[in-house]
């Protein structure tokens, strides 16, 4: 069970050490690492060149500037392995993870495994799953609340699911647009509590910085899934549409909805707002309660 590991490369030499040697450390050994040098402006280039003459199952790819999206499906299109995963050049693994997860592939398309997110002390936060498998793509996405987690870097998936998949270049918040696309091809889907993948915050990202135009295309990847959405789920969506909303000036996409008042205080209250108000209410309250959060600028 070959595992073909697709890192792309951009603007992280002081991290990329400390990627690939979580990698190369791992108990699993049949893998094959290939690093997208997205065209990256500092020594990146050279740092991959150095672990792939320091270690034959690492292999670069040197590419123009593409975005992320662009540098996975190069990786995708170069990968040889029987299953793919994704690590980013500025994140890292935990010990022995990979082990843990290829031995429950047998039997599944995709395993995910918790990862801890640095939002910097002390904001860090381990997303922690059950042992369970799902037979359906709707209860993983809804049961499991998967649209909070849809990210590609925490799990590992059959090669064969990338057939006529590939991530959308252009986009951000590409992992959301994608793994819905996955699903409708995956048999059977496995969370484990165990193994452990180290996502670094990065104050300059798109999930930390994203402006109106961006929140759009999150938006956009939730109503385009093709999956259903419970009342948790639209309660869900419906903080990304507020954003727009007030980010934009746009009208809003998400279908009006009457939900059940259930769940967090918080919940509660937005469930009753949108049900007395609706949709269109909601988002205009927002806008205005945002408008006098703002610091004044005289």
């Amino acid at each position: 069970m070959k595992l073909s590991i697709i890192v792309p490369v951009y603007r992280t030499e002081a991290t990329l050490d400390r990627c690939l040697q979580s990698i190369v450390s791992q108990s699993f050994a049949d893998l094959e690492v290939i690093l997208v040098d997205d065209g990256s402006p500092d020594n990146c280039p050279q740092l991959c060149d150095e672990w792939a003459r320091r270690d034959t199952r690492i292999s670069v790819v040197h590419r123009e500037n593409g975005g992320l999206s662009a540098a996975r499906n190069t990786g995708i299109d170069r990968a040889r392995g029987d299953y793919l995963t994704f690590v980013d050049s500025d994140d890292f693994l935990a010990a022995d993870t990979l082990s843990l997860v290829m031995a429950q592939l047998r039997d599944n398309d995709i395993v995910e495994y918790p990862i801890w997110c640095f939002y910097g002390a002390p904001h860090a936060s381990v997303l922690r799953f059950d042992e369970r498998s799902y037979s359906d793509a709707a209860d993983y996405w809804l049961r499991g609340e998967a649209y909070r987690h849809a990210y590609a870097c925490n799990k590992v998936f059959r090669r064969q699911l990338f057939d006529d998949v590939r991530f959308p270049v252009g986009r951000v918040f590409e992992d959301v647009y994608t793994l819905p696309r996955l699903l409708r091809h995956a048999r059977r889907i496995t969370t484990i509590s165990q193994g452990l993948y180290y996502y670094c915050w990065n104050s300059r990202s798109i999930t930390a910085t994203a402006r109106g135009d961006q929140l759009r295309m999150l938006l956009d990847a939730h109503l385009t899934t093709g999956l259903p959405m419970d009342d948790t789920c639209y309660l869900h969506v419906l903080n990304i549409q507020m954003d727009v909303c007030e980010l934009t000036g746009d009208a809003p996409r998400l279908a009006p909805r009457r939900v059940r008042i259930a769940g967090s205080a918080k919940q509660r209250l937005k469930a009753l707002a949108l049900n007395i108000i609706g949709i269109k209410g909601i988002c205009k309250i927002n806008k205005f309660l945002h408008h006098f959060k703002q610091p004044s600028r005289s």
